[in-house]
């Protein structure tokens, strides 16, 4: 006699409380920092001063892990304005800002990947690495230029499913260098934001909300036509534009 049942069914429930947990810690943390403001950035700039001509990279690596935990960038990245000035303040803010996508990407990956996996199934998460593989890159690049969004919460769900790490690295330097020098240069120019510099900062930061909100509508329109033409049936075709 041949035994042909199935093996009995994975429980899911796990993997969901495990997502869940995730999600509650993450906000807890955006509550604490960005919201109550447990953190005082002041003092930081204050402490990493101290450190001398290790300052730059002293800041670069403490605000990174700042970020990650939802102290708002452009406080952080106005701090590098203020302690190193405008070009060198720039690169730090940019290699903070890589460094968060990172670190971020590499938690959220760990957290929740596999139960992200488990819960939406083989098919959904073959469909999902070949976006990752096709637009990833872009996706990243993308969503720093969307106002509004927080770019460490963006790298944990970026991170959860699966995206690598180079891509948030490349994507994260690309999307940014704008923001990057709209907030720092704002800093720098704290005292005098009438200055030159704090005129093309703010034309920089008008440009980039501009394409963010273009290509948030463009991607939009793009998802809603794609549910549109996967909804019809096989064999169909959707209206020709007219």
């Amino acid at each position: 006699m041949v035994d042909d049942s199935d093996p009995p069914a994975t429980p899911r429930w796990p993997h969901a409380l495990r997502l869940v947990l995730f999600v509650a810690v993450l906000l807890t943390l955006f509550y604490l920092v960005a919201v109550s403001k447990v953190i005082d950035p002041s003092g930081i700039r204050a402490a990493v001063s101290a450190t001398g001509p290790a300052a730059p990279l002293a800041y670069l690596v403490v605000s990174a892990g700042l970020a990650a935990v939802f102290v708002p960038g452009p406080l952080l990245a106005a701090g590098s304005g203020v302690l190193f000035g405008p070009l060198l303040g720039t690169f730090v803010t940019l290699g903070s800002t890589v460094l968060t996508a990172m670190i971020a990407a590499l938690l959220g990956r760990r957290a929740g990947r596999d139960s992200a996996r488990a819960l939406l199934g083989a098919d959904w998460s073959s469909r999902i690495d070949a976006q990752i593989e096709r637009r990833g890159l872009w996706a990243v690049v993308g969503q720093r230029f969307v106002p509004g969004i927080s770019d460490a919460l963006a790298s944990y769900a970026f991170g959860a499913f699966g995206m690598p790490l180079w891509q948030m690295a490349a994507g994260a330097f690309i999307g940014s260098a704008p923001r990057a020098f709209v907030y720092t240069a704002l800093g720098a120019s704290i005292s005098d934001l009438s200055s030159p510099l704090g005129y093309a900062a703010i034309a920089v930061w008008c440009i980039t909300a501009i394409i963010g909100a273009f290509a948030a509508h463009r991607g939009y329109r793009g998802w809603r036509g794609r549910r549109q033409g996967g909804s019809l049936p096989e064999g169909e075709e959707g209206p020709t534009p007219g």
